[in-house]
């Protein structure tokens, strides 16, 4: 079925594509190079949606064509990879390695968890250990990879009920999708969205301002969905009984050490962690950029005489693949705006479309686009230009906008396939897990809830921290 339907997607695509090159060439309103941008445009889409080729390769390849073409300039092109959002995220992954050398994360969740005396308890302390990752460990692959043996370690802990583990194994997944638009770093789409934004309106979005506007939302929607997920999961008879894991029990199950005494390494690698954080959170006071704040972190966490990661061993876990496809598609962003094809695309549009009728479109499609676009970032690619120019067209504030739409297609939980994190937590060796029919069922209870929250934050609560629908 999910085939079928990503097929039926690619030839909408390639149909669209068609008859764009259907348009006579004399056509006023399509200049040469908007042409050649909406056909590379068009063929990555399609390419994305219906080839299982890697979706790098396929950006890789449009960026090269646009700069072969003349489109963008070859400077264009390599220059996306200097970006400051893209050192950011470098750094980010350093500083990460840095932190699960000294396995933080496990007396972390020991410290959060070990207070929980009934499930609901457990599940919203699960929930809040798992937001606060977003703030250690860029990307939703990587702070799942980092959860992963705390899973494990409550999986064993709590062998005797098994619909609590297949819960918990839904719930991770879960609120680490959700809850990652929470900060800039939280996923790669977050600065394709920023790029797309600063290239086709000049409104640049900070570290903290995005987390002015992300936290409030990933903590509401991650928390609305721990209780779905546990509402949808168990039975009143599963939620009925008491739960007590000690450190002592996740000890027994975890590689690293959760108790005792913090070894120096651990101590310096928290100070280090809290203080990066401590910066990026007040960048408006002291005007440093979050990239050289990372880049500092990142230095002093590889160092020889501070440091608890070697630097060659940390930059191994940078997702490089990431990183290039990103810049790739920075680079098709800068196309389609400097052409003018996305004003073209969407200019058909009807203009009088009411703001919030506007953003009710933009957040449903966007929910919805995981079931064709199984990358996160491949999905800000495609929407965010067209929603941005779509935005000032009708009158809409681009910013809120594209900022919705982000957040919704933070949403990706209906099949195993949808998301790296619900992969990974989906066949986890020797643990009971969910089926495909949990992912539907939650699936078709919390994809409206997110939406409709995504529209409330949007209309009511981002224009009182100065982004307002309209401009």
């Amino acid at each position: 079925m999910t085939s079928n339907l990503r097929l039926a997607a690619a030839l909408c695509v390639a149909l669209s594509l068609c008859a764009l090159l259907a348009v006579p060439a004399n056509f006023p309103a399509l200049g040469g190079d908007a042409r050649l941008t909406l056909a590379v445009f068009a063929l990555a889409t399609c390419a994305w949606i219906g080839t299982p080729v890697d979706d790098t390769y396929i950006a890789l390849g449009a960026g090269l064509a646009l700069t072969a073409t003349g489109v963008i300039s070859s400077d264009t092109l390599f220059g996306t990879l200097g970006e400051a959002t893209v050192w950011l995220l470098i750094c980010a992954f350093v500083l990460a390695a840095a932190v699960a050398r000294t396995g933080l994360a496990g007396r972390a969740a020991v410290f959060l968890v070990g207070g929980a005396r009934t499930v609901r308890q457990l599940v919203h302390l699960t929930t809040a250990a798992l937001v606060v990752t977003a703030f250690a460990v860029p990307a939703t692959s990587g702070r799942a990879a980092l959860a992963l043996p705390v899973f494990l370690a409550l999986a064993k802990a709590l062998a005797d009920r098994k619909r609590l583990v297949v819960m918990l194994a839904l719930l991770f997944p879960t609120v680490i999708l959700l809850s990652a638009v929470a900060t800039l770093i939280g996923a790669g789409a977050h600065l394709i969205t920023v790029s797309v934004l600063w290239e086709a309106t000049g409104d640049r979005i900070g570290f903290t301002q995005w987390l002015l506007l992300g936290l409030p939302p990933a903590l509401a929607s991650s928390h609305l969905a721990a209780e779905t997920v546990l509402l949808t999961t168990t039975r009143r008879a599963d939620r009925a009984g008491p739960v007590r894991v000690t450190a002592e029990e996740m000890q027994r199950h975890s590689e690293s050490p959760v108790t005792g005494a913090w070894t120096q390494a651990e101590k310096r690698c928290a100070l280090l962690l809290a203080t990066v954080v401590a910066l990026w959170c007040s960048e408006p006071l002291h005007q440093v950029s979050p990239a050289v704040v990372a880049l500092i972190g990142a230095v002093v966490a590889s160092s020889p005489a501070l440091g608890t990661v070697r630097l060659k061993d940390a930059l191994r876990t940078v997702p490089w693949s990431l990183l290039l496809f990103m810049a790739a598609t920075m680079a098709m962003g800068v196309a389609l705006a400097d052409s003018g094809a996305a004003r073209w695309l969407v200019s058909g549009l009807p203009a009088d479309v009411a703001p919030g009728v506007f953003l009710g479109v933009v957040v449903a499609v966007s929910t919805a686009a995981h079931l064709v676009l199984q990358s996160r970032s491949a999905r800000s690619s495609v929407l965010v230009p067209l929603v941005v120019a779509a935005a000032v067209g009708a009158g809409v504030n681009p910013v809120a906008a594209a900022l919705a739409s982000t957040a919704a297609a933070g949403f990706c939980h209906t099949l195993p396939a949808s998301a790296k994190p619900v992969t990974l937590f989906a066949d986890v060796p020797g643990v009971p897990t969910y089926t495909p029919r949990d992912l539907l069922r939650l699936s078709a209870v919390l994809a409206p809830l997110t939406a409709l929250l995504v529209l409330f934050f949007a209309a009511a609560v981002w224009p009182l921290l100065g982004v307002p629908v309209t401009r």
